[in-house]
């Protein structure tokens, strides 16, 4: 039997486990098992992993992406550049550190913006907006974060005034921020400055609309869920797990 899983807490969330169960049954691919693994501390990662031997591969999600990092043996390229890994294949029980995260949202914002602004406001700085800051680069898109404290890289939530909002057209979300079950909450900037000429990704996708992004459509935004962008670098995982 290959296992696979998802380490992060909590868990109750998880799209990983019923994707995967799915996928098995549908394509016929016998003697394989995905299950979860909420964790409260990464520190409990080894004990996971010598009590499942047959373990071949983990996604890895909030809060661990960044703090897996010094379990990794190996990093891929990417993983090295922006710090965070949401992949790991287990090798002869070494951990080689993935991101598949940068694939999926690269490919889901290309299909849902063909026509990217080029200027962007990334909210939140935790491991998912490093994948959407690595993309972002890549595609030589300007970027500024937004936290709750300022910084020479970032704006607190409090800086971005309707004349900002106007000038960055790209806003993602990559905060949890009206996830279910808090649906009613979404974050905090001037609504009232977006226009038809904005995009905003939000990487939830459970409820399929959040706040956030309905608040957007309501102004006229194009807008896109972070649904394409998890089955995607479940595929990317796949791949990388099977190679």
């Amino acid at each position: 039997m290959k296992k696979f899983g998802l380490i992060g807490y909590p868990l109750g969330h998880s799209f990983s486990k019923k994707y995967f169960t799915e996928k098995f049954e549908k394509e016929g691919i016998e003697q394989a098992q995905y299950d979860t693994y909420p964790i409260e501390s990464i520190e409990l990662l080894p004990a996971i992993l010598a009590n499942n031997p047959e373990l071949k591969g983990l996604n890895v999600t909030i809060p661990y992406k960044e703090l897996v990092i010094p379990y990794l043996h190996k990093k891929s390229p990417v993983v090295q550049k922006i710090n965070a890994c949401n992949c790991i294949k287990v090798v002869d029980g070494k951990l080689e550190g993935h991101n598949t995260d940068a694939i999926g949202f690269e490919a889901s914002l290309k299909a849902a913006f063909p026509n990217l602004p080029s200027k962007a406001l990334i909210l939140g700085t935790g491991g998912a907006a490093k994948a959407v800051e690595y993309v972002l680069q890549q595609n030589k898109i300007q970027y500024k974060f937004v936290s709750r404290k300022p910084s020479a890289y970032s704006f607190s939530y409090e800086q971005v005034t309707p004349a900002v909002v106007k000038e960055y057209k790209l806003i993602i979300n990559t905060t949890p921020l009206g996830m279910f079950p808090h649906v009613v909450e979404a974050p905090q900037i001037p609504y009232e400055a977006l226009s038809n000429e904005h995009c905003l990704y939000d990487v939830v996708y459970n409820p399929e609309k959040t706040l956030f992004l309905q608040k957007g459509e309501e102004r006229g935004a194009a807008i896109k869920n972070g649904l394409e962008m998890l089955v995607l670098q479940a595929e990317a995982s796949w791949k990388i797990w099977n190679s």
